[in-house]
């Protein structure tokens, strides 16, 4: 029996996919070699000895210790993709909030409550305040050109706005679901130059961490309007607020409220919606757990943010021999110094490495008794599997 434990509320969509013949799923599991996730923070969490693997129903990861589950070959899963759709809506209707003063102009009509037959010349009297210009013809910047990135970048194309896109990380098969309409530009300060519009979807990290800074804003249109839907950081609040108080942009919006943020002319703060859509959430589960699953009765990965992926669908031998370690020279030579040792032949072999992390799958044939500790024994290793 395999016991997945859950830290969040997982849509049973996801979690029906799991056999209860095989799979234990639920918040009180002990004991788990695998843990479903949404928000909770594992950073404090003790991970188990037996935990193979933790899936997360989205796409960040800042809630996860990486590194140390790294240390323990421990597999981390995300969901790319799967909540795309929703934030790519939530950041066009953005793109209308913003240009249109919407918000704004909502909670001022509010405050003609009780004035009876004068509405109607209170609201002609007072609708100039909230004039905003049509995006259409309008140069939207798209910063990241993922899952989300590119969807936003093909519907501003569909809505008339002449897109600039910047990723230095774009992918062959990224670059074709791309509209030919986005101009490709090669350095964020292009975008940051000649768009009316910026979008941000990159990753937080060292380097993009405040990537959109005083120095930046500076470089960009009076006029600008930028949407932060990816990770609060990658924007400063105070060179923000700077700005928009010296007319040195025109509005911000983000999808992650700050005190700081909160209540400043300019800026409208969502409550982290993005996925926040049945759909991206029942999608998020059903990948996260088809994820997990395949990992743990086949030793496949496939969106791992520590390690690469690797699949070995057709099996010959008699077993799998999944090994996770750190990518270190000689150690592909060890392995199979291990196996003939033991004579266990290999008859197929897939191995990729991520940065230092390293995961080798072997299908072998002959007796396995003993092989994980032989394997386990090796230096670089960091943890064995034996599927049969």
């Amino acid at each position: 029996m395999y016991n997945i434990q859950t830290l969040n509320k997982i849509a049973a969509c996801g979690t029906d996919l799991m056999d209860k013949s095989k799979y234990k799923v639920g918040e009180d599991v002990t004991n788990p070699c695998g843990v479903l996730v949404r928000s909770a923070s594992m950073h404090d969490m003790e991970l188990p000895d037996g935990l193979l693997a933790i899936a997360r129903a989205g796409a960040g990861t800042n809630n996860i210790p990486i590194d140390k589950c790294s240390e323990k070959g421990i597999v981390v899963f995300n969901t790319p993709g799967a909540n795309a759709n929703a934030v790519k809506e939530l950041v066009v209707a953005s793109l209308f909030l913003c240009s249109r003063k919407i918000p704004a102009a909502m909670e001022w009509a509010k405050t003609l409550k009780g004035k009876g037959d004068e509405v109607g010349k209170l609201v002609e009297k007072g609708k100039s305040q909230f004039a905003g210009p049509e995006i259409k013809g309008k140069k939207l910047g798209v910063i990241g050109l993922g899952a989300i990135g590119a969807l936003v970048a093909n519907a501003a194309v569909d809505l008339g706005m002449e897109v600039y896109g910047a990723d230095p990380f774009l992918s062959v098969m990224g670059a074709l679901h791309l509209s030919t309409k986005v101009k490709y530009v090669k350095s964020n300060k292009e975008i940051f130059e000649n768009c009316d519009y910026i979008s941000v979807h990159v990753p937080l990290t060292p380097e993009t961490k405040g990537m959109i800074n005083a120095e930046a804003i500076s470089s960009m249109k009076k006029t600008v309007r930028i949407l932060n839907f990816a990770r609060g950081d990658l924007v400063d609040d105070q060179a923000v607020i700077e700005a928009l108080k010296n007319g040195g942009m025109a509005a911000y919006v983000t999808d992650f409220p700050t005190d700081a943020l909160i209540g400043v002319e300019g800026v409208i703060a969502l409550p982290h919606l993005g996925a926040s859509t049945p759909e991206s959430e029942d999608n998020c589960a059903v990948m996260a757990c088809k994820e997990l699953m395949d990992y743990i009765e086949n030793g496949n990965i496939t969106n791992s943010v520590n390690l690469p992926n690797v699949s070995m669908t057709t099996v010959a031998g008699d077993a799998k021999v999944c090994i996770i370690h750190k990518n270190v020279e000689g150690l592909i030579s060890k392995v199979s110094s291990v196996t003939s040792e033991a004579k266990v032949n290999i008859e197929n072999m897939e191995s990729k490495s991520k940065k230092d992390i390293a995961y080798t799958v072997l299908d072998v044939k002959g007796n396995t008794d003993g092989l994980m500790e032989k394997f386990k024994a090796v230096e670089a290793v960091l943890s064995v599997r034996i599927i049969k």
